[in-house]
């Protein structure tokens, strides 16, 4: 008999980890609604012409392709596999799997332009899935939970990013956090500054590494792509800035004195950070981080990445403005910016902190329990008041011992089981047990509801 088994890279969620999952992302749903955004929904599967190019060499090479449907090598001549399969590729593959939600937002948007309000807010939570080496906090599929605005330059938007990403870690009880922040342009500005004008782009792959591998080795990386140790030397201060927004705003403003485009940049982060103090807000978890590079091949100004203190997670949410990207599918000049939980990451973050509230992770609320077929009877009149009046309410479906009732009702973890007996019937109450004390008592179906309510 074959051992059944699962993918690498995918999990399965039981109802506890369920539970779990739908907490988070009520919270985040609930604060994408509270902001103005709408709820879309994209296919799991894309035309590759629509995905590939689009994430660079590297994230092309972690797309899942979906063989043609029936003979999918009716296409390919016995001479063709002599060339390998990246020749054959679009003779045995036409569509994948979605890498993100933001390539298929900006297609839909192609798609339905003239149908749509700009600015548009829009959110998505579904699935997405990446060929990529499965290791802790890193799967090869996952959800994202995406909240985009396009048809507006508007800086507001960066601060509203902020803005949902401090209401939703406030309410799933996270406090020790950074959100990170910085801008395209002022990746280009350094790059200027150091005298590599034009190479922002090797610049920003080594020094996105800063964090994993340390000075030391980002600097042996651009001594190999290139750099001058001079520029280098420019470089370095920047590496050890001192904390503090106004601090490193103000090393960057002469720091890009002679870069219009890196000064713009900073101009834009000074904008954002007004917008949130005309809101009432403050900077605190905002983490202006000149060395954040990510995204490259796509963004195009404000640049985010949020991580979690103290834990072993990477980043569990980031995004950025992205101007151009609906340019690719015919409608250019539509500027956009956005961001993405990681659910699958905050998850793992909730977890190790031991922040998942017991109260939001229940089912069942009320089992019902019997001795014999006159009790389960009653209790068949009992159930649909209890759930008319919201409480989640089961019935044990088989007439039998007690004990076995009582058990399943631990094993599930459940806070009370409502007991049907003669005594009940006559009184027209329930043996209200408490499973976690062990103590009982009668109530009318009236006091169990208000009792059951006030609980919740």
């Amino acid at each position: 008999m074959q051992k059944p088994s699962l993918p690498k890279g995918t999990r399965d969620f039981g109802p506890i980890q369920m539970a779990r999952r739908n907490y988070i992302l009520d919270v985040i749903k609930a604060t994408f609604q509270l902001f103005g955004y709408q709820q879309i929904e994209t296919p799991a599967m894309e035309n590759l012409s629509t995905l590939t190019g689009k994430y660079g060499d590297e994230g092309d090479q972690l797309l899942f392709k979906i063989l043609n449907s029936g003979d999918f090598l009716k296409e390919v001549a016995p001479d063709d596999l002599s060339k390998g399969s990246v020749a054959n590729l679009n003779k045995l593959s036409e569509k994948g799997l979605r890498y993100d939600l933001t390539v298929p937002f900006a297609r839909y948007v192609a798609m339905n332009r003239n149908e749509l309000s700009f600015p548009f807010k829009r959110y998505q939570i579904q699935p997405v899935w990446r060929a990529d080496r499965p290791q802790k906090g890193r799967y090869r599929e996952f959800y994202q939970c995406d909240a985009d605005v396009v048809g507006t330059d508007s800086l507001l938007c960066e601060a509203e990013i902020i803005g949902m990403v401090r209401q939703v870690f406030a309410k799933l009880g996270l406090t020790q956090y950074s959100i990170k922040i910085n801008n395209r342009k002022i990746l280009t500005g350094i790059a200027q500054a150091i005298g590599a004008d034009g190479k922002e782009g090797p610049l920003c792959v080594a020094i996105d590494k800063l964090d994993k591998i340390g000075w030391g080795k980002v600097q042996e990386e651009l001594q190999q792509r290139g750099f001058e140790n001079a520029s280098l030397a420019r470089l370095e201060p920047l590496v050890s800035l001192k904390e503090g927004v106004s601090t490193r705003i103000e090393v960057l403003r002469e720091f890009l004195k002679n870069s219009p485009t890196g000064i713009q940049g900073l101009q834009e982060l000074e904008v954002v950070f007004g917008l949130l103090e005309q809101m009432g807000s403050n900077l605190n978890h905002v983490d202006f981080d000149p060395m954040l590079a990510r995204g490259l091949s796509y963004y195009t100004g404000a640049i985010f990445e949020v991580k979690v203190h103290g834990v072993s997670i990477g980043s569990v949410s980031g995004g950025g403005r992205y101007d151009n990207l609906t340019g690719v599918f015919g409608l250019p000049g539509v500027p956009g910016v956005g961001f993405s939980f990681g659910v699958d990451r905050l998850y793992d973050v909730l977890e190790e902190l031991e922040l998942f509230p017991t109260d939001h992770l229940e089912g069942t609320q009320l089992l019902l329990a019997h001795f014999d077929q006159a009790g389960f009877d009653y209790a068949l009149k009992c159930l649909p008041i209890l759930r008319d009046a919201g409480i989640r309410t089961e019935l044990y479906p088989e007439v039998c011992k007690l004990k076995k009732q009582l058990e399943y009702a631990a094993k599930k973890q459940l806070s009370f089981v409502g007991i049907c007996g003669d005594q009940e019937i006559a009184t027209q109450t329930l043996a209200v047990k408490a499973l976690a004390s062990g103590t009982q008592e009668s109530l009318t179906l009236n006091s169990l509801i208000a009792k059951l309510q006030a609980a919740v």
